[in-house]
């Protein structure tokens, strides 16, 4: 990593601020009423486009309306109404196990903290994360998915390729009022301008990014 670029501390927070400026509508994807429907959303999200999962959700919810009843759910018949998501019968196991320890741990409450959420099935601390600020407004860290990792690389606000390591980084070079909408910025970004082949030519953070690992651009 002898070539990789690192932003230093007042390009890194005119970089954030020129981004933040440029999509102020960013946030949050997909569509939830109640908490048990975000956690639900969340472990159908991974490795699936959005558009997918906010398709399916109003006849997925209008059979199942809280965590109890995905605990009891069937098996089977969940992983048929989630067909169209990637893993759909890992994601239904998933959420049938992480419902039932909800239930017999938490009261039938999805639980509020860090420690609890990453305990449960299908749950990692990014998902715990999204949960987190999304359902509670609790900011604990940085959701890092792979628009983060990509677009805070190329930037140069991070040389690692570790989620939990980038997201130390993150934390560590921006103040907190940041980190909630960081993963959401970064997304509407990545669509617009950062893509696989970036649009560097009218990218408003041109001038300060570092472009690692850019080998072609328009």
């Amino acid at each position: 990593m002898t070539d990789f670029r690192i932003l230093d501390e007042k390009d890194t927070k005119e970089v954030v601020e020129k981004l933040y400026n440029a999509y102020p509508k960013a946030g949050y994807y997909l569509n939830f009423k109640t908490i048990d429907q975000l956690f639900v959303l969340v472990i159908l999200s991974a490795q699936t486009r959005d558009e997918t999962v906010n398709k399916l959700a109003p006849q997925l919810f209008s059979r199942y309306h809280t965590i109890k009843d995905f605990a009891y759910a069937n098996p089977t018949e969940l992983s048929k109404m989630i067909k169209s998501v990637n893993f759909a019968n890992s994601k239904a196991d998933h959420i049938i196990a992480a419902s039932k320890v909800i239930m017999q741990e938490f009261g039938g409450k999805v639980p509020n903290t860090m420690e609890f959420l990453t305990k449960l099935p299908g749950i990692g601390r990014k998902s715990a994360n999204v949960i987190l600020t999304n359902g509670f407004g609790i900011v604990e860290g940085i959701p890092v998915d792979t628009w983060v990792i990509k677009i805070s690389r190329r930037l140069g606000l991070t040389q690692n390729i570790d989620p939990d390591k980038i997201e130390k980084d993150l934390i560590s070079k921006l103040p907190k009022s940041r980190w909630s909408k960081l993963q959401y910025v970064f997304k509407e970004h990545g669509k617009s301008t950062c893509k696989v082949v970036p649009i560097c030519s009218k990218c408003i953070v041109n001038r300060l990014c570092k472009r690692n690992g850019v080998v072609k651009s328009i």
